[in-house]
């Protein structure tokens, strides 16, 4: 018999408490989930795959210590609603809210589980959080722009059309969010010296007549704002972008997977891996409040070259330069 089994028999657990704590299981945590985006959509996949391997290097394994409960709200208002009693019913360690309808959903619900969210665009103006640096109560995360990438679109869509006179913005007007960038917008094409136009996307009939009639004349340009409404008409402005031949910069990737020319805006995939810290501090003890809202640190540059040859368009050789993708 081993010295060490030996002396475990005559002091019992007290003499071998390493032996002890080891057997005991580690304490099952709960995370839940509530997604902006449906459960087959082509982001759902690498965003959740990049949120668990994140929680993994973290030392958090499904089935090990960690359970999570995952919602596809998919920017629905009923759904998030229904999603968020849900989620709040199970009482989990620590929410996870993917998009503002999401957080929104929650804190109409509960202002004691600790929320963080991710791809929000203004949590100060909607009132998630008290300011960026001191977050209170029981929310903090990852916001979705600094409003400066509104300049950013601008000046994109100037170097692709370097005769550009007029831009039309595409943008949800009782967006919090989209009213400071769209003042970034007019003041930089101001600078430029182009004629500045305001599309509302809330009506599917009004983009196509308001598009229309914005292409019935030369040298004009898209930008297309985030917002949950854009989302919804995506296919619809990228097909009239094709069809009348207008040049259009979009905020994010899976636009320029879906046919449109340039996007250049927050990659999403990687908020999810930051939220993955953030929930790993509030699982290990740190309160939402003591933790600072950040802002983007990674932003992607796609053009789709199939897009550019359809439109009759030459990228310049400086902005491929600067692609971090692009799509043949």
């Amino acid at each position: 018999m081993r010295r060490r089994d030996f002396l475990c028999i005559l002091g019992g657990a007290a003499a071998c408490p390493m032996v002890t704590q080891a057997q005991q299981p580690q304490k099952m945590r709960l995370i839940g989930l509530l997604m902006n985006v449906a459960a087959e959509s082509s982001e759902a996949r690498p965003r959740l795959a990049a949120f668990k391997q994140a929680l993994e290097q973290l030392g958090w394994n499904e089935h090990d210590n960690l359970r999570i409960e995952i919602r596809w709200g998919a920017n629905n208002t009923d759904r998030d609603r229904r999603y968020a009693a849900e989620l709040v019913a199970l009482a989990p360690d620590v929410i996870l809210a993917a998009g503002t309808l999401s957080v929104e959903a929650l804190l109409k619900i509960t202002r004691v589980l600790p929320i963080v969210f991710c791809n929000v665009a203004d949590p100060v103006g909607a009132s998630f959080v008290d300011s960026l640096a001191r977050p209170g109560g029981n929310t903090t995360g990852f916001s979705l722009f600094e409003y400066s990438i509104s300049a950013k679109w601008v000046e994109l869509l100037k170097e692709i059309m370097p005769g550009l006179k007029r831009v039309a913005v595409l943008r949800d007007p009782s967006n919090p969010a989209g009213i400071a960038q769209f003042g970034v917008i007019q003041a930089t094409t101001q600078t430029l010296g182009a004629e500045l136009r305001p599309v509302s996307i809330l009506n599917a009939k009004e983009i196509e007549r308001t598009i229309s009639a914005f292409a019935s004349e030369p040298n004009g340009g898209l930008i297309v704002t985030p917002s949950v409404a854009e989302s919804t008409h995506r296919d619809l402005i990228i097909n009239l972008a094709a069809r009348y031949r207008l040049p259009a910069v979009y905020p994010f990737r899976f636009w320029a997977v879906a046919g449109g020319l340039v996007s250049y805006g927050p990659d999403p995939i990687d908020q999810m891996r930051h939220a993955a810290d953030y929930i790993d501090r509030i699982l290990k003890g740190a309160k939402p409040s003591d933790l600072p809202v950040q802002a983007p640190t990674k932003y992607q540059l796609v053009v789709n070259l199939k897009t550019q040859k359809a439109l009759d368009l030459k990228i310049p050789p400086t902005v491929l330069a600067r692609a971090d993708e692009v799509i043949e």
